[in-house]
This record gives structure tokens, C-alpha cells and sequence, in this order.
């Protein structure tokens, strides 16, 4: 499942991110397009609480953050 995060500040992404996992299952992969570098630190972090796994993080040449995260719970 794609999330476009883009132009949201913090703490939207995550928010986002977490609602969009709540309806996703366990090994299912969500892919978060953002531009807010602070997601560089907030969703790893949010996702070591909630046990989620960050797969891959990928900065694009137009400036987007790309991370793909694998649902554990």
C-alpha cells in the first residue's frame, strides 16, 4: 500500500502512518512518500514502539522521503 505524506509537518505523517497501518495486517508492507525531513527521525521511532519494521529509506533527487515499512502486529 502507498501513503502520500507530502507537505504534511509534524506530527501528521506519523499520525497518518498510524492510521493507515491500523487497517493493514501483520507482513503486509505500507510505502510513505513525505517531504518533512523531521520523519527521518519521528517514523523509525514510532516505529520501534509499536513494533513495526522500517525496511528501506530512500531520499529522491526531487527532495521526497521515501520509507517502506513492514507491519509486525
Amino acid at each position: 500500500m502507498d501513503l502520500d505524506a507530502r507537505y504534511l509537518l509534524c506530527p501528521m505523517p506519523v499520525i497518518r502512518v498510524s492510521g493507515c497501518i491500523a487497517g493493514l495486517a501483520a507482513g503486509d508492507v505500507l510505502t510513505v512518500t513525505c517531504t518533512d525531513p523531521g520523519v527521518l527521525h519521528d517514523i523509525p521511532a514510532w516505529c520501534r514502539l509499536e513494533g513495526h519494521s522500517i525496511l528501506a529509506i530512500r531520499n529522491e533527487p526531487c527532495g521526497d522521503i521515501v520509507l517502506t515499512i513492514e507491519v509486525r502486529k
